[in-house]
């Protein structure tokens, strides 16, 4: 059952009034609610609620709160993908793909073998920021994660000071991702971004900013990825490793 995100301001002695025009048209023109059925909730805050509907009007939906707690609806560290966007339906999969995944942040990078302009990377933000809400209600994320403005490589590589930075390209790859936690283990709260090319991966001049850089270069292993599923493999794998551990 999707959750709707709403704010902790809406609720008051254990009822919440929805009012808001998208959440409204949503729940009672879409879902058709009815008095007596349940609604999820979750506020910035990420306080989860469990509500019944008690009233249904023309203009808002009145509920009161059974229980409330802190979602765990996340992931214990921060994971961030910086990614060469693909074309329309491919990065559409990825963008939804990634937030049910759970990243914290989606950087847009511009790369050399990069499939699309910048121009049409800067006005498609708004489109997968939207796809990434969709996304974290029906999987009743705790937050919704960010699109970022568009970015460079090099600018990605210099979070290295404030993040754990890695890349996954097969042409230099130098380890898999499980000998890389084996020597670089990520502990709860620490900040993880990974690095994913275009279809046509990344050129000399960006192999040579890894080296620079010292950027971990990974493998998913002998097989040829298309670039949306390099994404969800090396996402997928990155959670396995870190819950693994418990």
């Amino acid at each position: 059952m999707p959750h709707f995100f709403i704010n902790s301001k809406d609720v008051k002695d254990g009822v919440v009034v929805v009012s808001d025009k998208e959440n409204y048209n949503h729940i009672a023109k879409s879902l058709r609610i009815k008095k007596g059925e349940k609604l999820l909730l979750i506020d910035e805050n990420q306080i989860q609620y469990e509500t019944v509907v008690d009233n249904v009007t023309n203009k808002e939906i009145t509920v009161n709160v059974e229980n409330s707690f802190k979602s765990d609806r996340s992931l214990d560290f921060g994971l961030y993908l910086a990614q060469s966007p693909l074309r329309s339906d491919a990065q559409n999969f990825v963008v939804e793909k990634s937030t049910e995944l759970g990243i914290e942040r989606l950087y847009p990078v511009l790369t050399d073998n990069c499939a699309v302009s910048g121009s049409v990377i800067e006005k498609k933000i708004p489109k997968w920021q939207r796809i990434m809400y969709e996304a974290s209600k029906q999987c009743e994320r705790a937050y919704i994660p960010t699109c970022c403005e568009l970015t460079d490589l090099k600018t990605v590589l210099e979070m290295k000071s404030e993040c754990k930075v890695i890349a996954f390209c097969e042409r230099l790859s130098r380890m898999n991702l499980k000998e890389y936690f084996l020597q670089n283990p990520i502990s709860k709260g620490d900040k993880l971004v990974v690095i994913i090319g275009p279809e046509g991966g990344f050129s000399q001049r960006e192999f040579e900013l890894f080296e620079k850089y010292e950027i971990p270069m990974l493998t998913l292993g002998n097989l040829i990825l298309k670039a949306e599923t390099a994404v969800i493999a090396a996402l997928g794998n990155i959670i396995h490793e870190y819950y693994s551990k418990y």
